[in-house]
């Protein structure tokens, strides 16, 4: 197959959409088929173009076009650089030879325009890759007012894309009920979860652990979370927790990762003079990620409620890969308290519940054991269900089916084979 990815991150950028879009990317050069990708010449939230504009990366032809002028200074500015995207994209897209099988992610929203585009003038098949829905996204962030003018429009877009693509790929059940309820006929709704890759990310041992060392945790328990500090994501909860939770000793947390909420994490850890046992760090390089997430004894992870479905957070997988539980602060309907409860890898509670929260955390720090257990179960969750070779395949048998290929080239998966 042909496969072409469009997406405004790619490889080096460190987002979570450029990182799985980058691992389905290699694992079809691994198995024989050739793949391009359309990206920006700029790196996630900042300005310029620091990227070589085309480049081969693990056999990847990577395009990259135009440039951020603004960064993440506004919602405008965003706007604005979003609408370069575009154009530089469908041009570039249109100049490319045919490919059978087109992926469009959701950064920027409504780049599946596109991939609709290339369909309907090249005869390409189109996979919608729903990573978030916009405007639900805004809407639900209370961003955007529902039923605007502004809000109903990106509504008629969004909708138009999800039905016009061949298949549109969800990340939940949650999700896949939303985008349902758009009227999308269902033999086009294909949920395929993100994942982490249980050969990249193995627990690290705790005495081994160069983070626990350098921010000075000992043998106390630490609780981090890690990742997007997004606007879809509750930080209120757990951030009253740690300030409960400061006079106990045996407990640190860490807030590890970007995004624009962070500067209402470190605002909240300086107002209350958490800085004795609150860890504050940026984004780490993906090959430290096995022993950043095994650093903790229990992650974090967070969703407004009204989001759920709307997004569903990537980084709970690679805590699964680490071997350690998770505690989801939001809605049961989640597709991530789904999976923690059903493969008993650690708890959900709801958001504004920090006295549940902070039981739950003292409980971990009151039986180690426990904790371990739980972790256990975690990474068998991962290698069992939700790790990189399931997902990988069952991607592959969706674009060999839409591209109508008669089988996989390479079916051992060796890139010598």
């Amino acid at each position: 197959m042909r496969v072409l990815l469009i997406n405004q991150v790619f490889f080096p950028d460190v987002a979570a959409t450029a990182q799985h879009g980058h691992d389905l990317a290699r694992d079809l050069v691994r198995h024989g088929h050739d793949v391009s990708a359309i990206a920006s010449r700029s790196l996630y939230g900042q300005k310029g173009a620091v990227l070589p504009s085309r480049e081969t990366v693990d056999g990847i032809e990577i395009h990259r076009v135009g440039r951020s002028f603004f960064g993440k200074s506004s919602i405008l500015a965003r706007v604005a650089d979003f609408a370069f995207f575009y154009l530089a994209a469908m041009t570039r897209a249109l100049t490319l030879p045919k490919h059978d099988v087109v992926i469009c992610f959701t950064t920027p929203p409504f780049i599946a325009m596109v991939g609709r585009i290339l369909r309907l003038v090249k005869g390409t098949r189109c996979v919608y890759w729903v990573m978030d829905l916009y405007p639900d996204l805004p809407i639900a962030c209370g961003v955007m007012r529902s039923g605007s003018l502004a809000s109903r429009f990106f509504e008629s877009v969004n909708r138009s894309c999800l039905r016009a693509a061949d298949a549109d790929v969800v990340l939940g059940r949650c999700m896949a009920d939303l985008v349902r309820s758009k009227g999308v006929p269902e033999d086009r709704i294909r949920m395929i979860g993100v994942w982490s890759d249980q050969e990249e990310v193995k627990p690290v041992p705790r005495e081994a652990n160069s983070y626990r060392r350098d921010w000075n945790i000992g043998d106390r328990t630490l609780i981090m979370y890690s990742g997007n500090f997004g606007i879809g994501h509750d930080v209120d909860t757990f951030l009253n927790a740690a300030r409960e939770l400061q006079n106990d000793d045996r407990i640190r947390f860490a807030f590890v990762g970007g995004g624009k909420k962070k500067e209402q994490v470190e605002r909240f850890v300086h107002e209350h003079g958490l800085e004795s046992t609150c860890v504050i760090a940026p984004y780490q390089p993906r090959e430290r990620l096995d022993e950043l997430l095994s650093a903790a004894d229990a992650h974090l992870v967070s969703l407004l409620e009204g989001v759920e479905g709307i997004m569903v957070p990537s980084k709970l997988f690679g805590i699964l890969a680490a071997g350690r539980p998770a505690i989801f602060i939001g809605n049961e309907r989640s597709e991530i308290s789904q999976v923690i409860v059903e493969n008993e890898c650690g708890a959900s509670v709801r958001q504004g519940d920090v006295d549940s929260l902070t039981s739950m955390i003292r409980g971990y720090a009151d039986d180690p054991e426990s904790c371990r257990k739980a972790g256990e179960l975690a990474r068998l969750a991962l290698v069992e269900e939700h790790g990189a070779i399931h997902r990988l395949a069952a991607w592959r048998e969706l674009l060999q089916e839409l591209a109508g290929d008669t089988g996989d080239p390479n079916p051992s998966g060796s890139p010598d084979a």
